[in-house]
């Protein structure tokens, strides 16, 4: 049983996660189960990014890269993911939050 949706609303989100190779399609995909099923997630795995407009991360740590998906909550049950990326560094590039912020307010005004 599902405690949570989680939708892609952007075909880069998608291709980021379709071009990954088997292996972390996998881990993504069970990251997005535990996301998904677990009541109270562990921070490691999924966190709310502190200064955003209630932007969330998705994290996927894999033994060649850590991988990001940033979402919003559509309501308690859907986790509207709007783009995806590498991690390269402690912080979560500013671009792509401005990004996440940006998708979720065209989202809501629609």
């Amino acid at each position: 049983m599902s405690l949570r949706e989680i939708i892609f609303v952007t075909q880069d989100a998608m291709r980021f996660y379709q071009v990954q190779p088997l292996k972390v399609q996998k881990k993504i995909d069970f990251v997005f189960d535990l996301v998904r099923k677990i009541e109270v997630v562990p921070i490691q795995y999924f966190k709310f990014l502190k200064n955003t407009n209630g932007i969330f991360e998705i994290k996927v740590v894999t033994h060649l890269s850590s991988l990001r998906f940033l979402c919003f909550f559509n309501n308690q049950k859907l986790i509207m993911v709007t783009n995806a990326f590498i991690k390269k560094s402690q912080k979560t590039p500013k671009k792509e939050i401005q990004i996440a912020e940006r998708i979720k307010k065209e989202y809501e005004s629609n």
